[in-house]
């Protein structure tokens, strides 16, 4: 089976154009992966996906960990054949996820130990546990347990959680070689763990995690973590310039848990290739859209009898077939059907908005083309029809 690669396909400034190769397919960048938590991306089927041209997805350890049960997953073939995707699946490793149980878990040198959310049952995450439950699981590409803290921590905080990450990178890339070796899964391509740098908003500490990340091993790509969980967002864009300087431009970078539509276009300036993010479905779910217009609230009574698309550039299935009254009335009559067309409107948005930003990249117009989107998006609102 094919094995990881990255070709670049444009040398601008910072935001790039590339081809990330792995063993399910090829992965166009810059690219939004939609969210699949629980190996389903929520109301929507992967034949959505597919008509969307969404290239790859990502799915939780510690959520599938919990429920059904990895072991469960692995029997019946892995992620792929588990959920019926057969294009490129990345694994979050649960860090995120343990760092929002703030009053449910104790973190210390070993791991993490921490009770279910859903029967609270008492659980441990250490670097090699996660290893095999993410092996497992099957994805393409998984990551590292990492030490999650909020945006806002200070230096010393900081500093404390990215040196321990670093150290749980280790254990994780001794226990990811030795399954590659021990545990060999019939059938099932090569798996790529990508390690995850840290430091908060603290400039000094991302670059010494990310240069000592880069010395540790020749990675099939990086993610960027500790990002939008609490930091401004001019933070957040600041933190991905400086990161931008040390990593090394050959290998495609992860920007996790960020995914609204003015942050994807910022990060691709900052040279970002991949994103995720559960907004567009939860957002969705509660009636908020993404439109190059700004965010609309479809539940908002001037929508009654508005016989527009949600919005009118794009070509999903909602926006092709429904008007923003009818939509709005699912909502207000409680019908599931509102909530799968405003979740499948948001995700294709933004799965749709990488695409154009890689073509604009090709077409060597990013500059002017991102600046004009964002201005837009900024400045403008939808017109009102009642």
């Amino acid at each position: 089976m094919t094995s990881f690669s990255f070709e670049l396909q444009t040398t601008p400034d910072a935001a790039r154009a590339g081809l990330f190769t792995t063993p399910h397919g090829v992965v166009e960048t810059p690219a939004f992966m939609a969210v699949g938590t629980l190996a389903s991306v929520k109301a929507l089927d992967p034949d959505d996906l597919h008509a969307m041209s969404a290239q790859m997805i990502l799915a939780n350890a510690y959520h599938l960990h919990l429920r059904p049960g990895d072991d469960l997953v692995r029997e019946m073939g892995g992620l792929h054949e588990f959920m019926q995707w057969n294009k490129p699946i990345l694994t979050d490793s649960g860090g995120f996820q343990v760092f929002s149980l703030a009053t449910l878990r104790t973190i210390n040198e070993s791991g993490v130990e921490f009770r279910s959310h859903i029967d609270g049952s008492k659980r441990q995450f250490t670097p090699e546990s996660v290893m095999r439950i993410e092996r497992n699981l099957g994805a393409d590409v998984i990551m590292q347990f990492d030490h999650v803290i909020p945006g806002q921590s200070e230096a010393e905080v900081a500093r404390d959680a990215s040196e321990r990450s670093l150290r749980w990178l280790a254990r994780c890339h001794a226990e990811f070689q030795k399954l590659t070796i021990e545990d060999p899964i019939p059938g099932r391509g090569e798996q790529a763990l990508f390690p995850i740098v840290q430091g908060g908003i603290h400039a000094g500490l991302r670059k010494e995690a990310a240069v000592a990340i880069r010395d540790m091993g020749d990675w099939k790509g990086y993610g960027i973590g500790g990002l939008s969980v609490g930091e401004a967002k001019v933070d957040m864009y600041r933190i991905l310039e400086d990161v931008h300087t040390v990593l090394p431009a050959d290998r495609p970078r992860y920007l996790m848990g960020v995914g609204f539509p003015e942050d994807l276009v910022e990060g691709v300036r900052r040279g970002v290739d991949l994103f995720d993010c559960v907004a567009p479905t939860r957002m969705g779910r509660n009636g908020a859209v993404f439109t190059r217009d700004g965010r609309m609230n479809i539940k908002r009574a001037e929508f009654r009898a508005d016989k527009r698309p949600l919005d009118s550039e794009c070509g999903c299935a909602a926006c092709t077939r429904f008007s923003r009254a009818y939509l709005r009335h699912l909502f207000l009559a409680d019908e599931i059907l509102g909530l799968r067309l405003l979740s499948l409107h948001n995700v294709h948005f933004l799965v749709l908005l990488m695409r154009e930003a890689r073509n604009a990249l090709l077409a060597g117009t990013f500059d002017s083309w991102s600046t004009a989107w964002l201005q837009r998006y900024h400045s403008r609102t939808p017109t009102i029809s009642v």
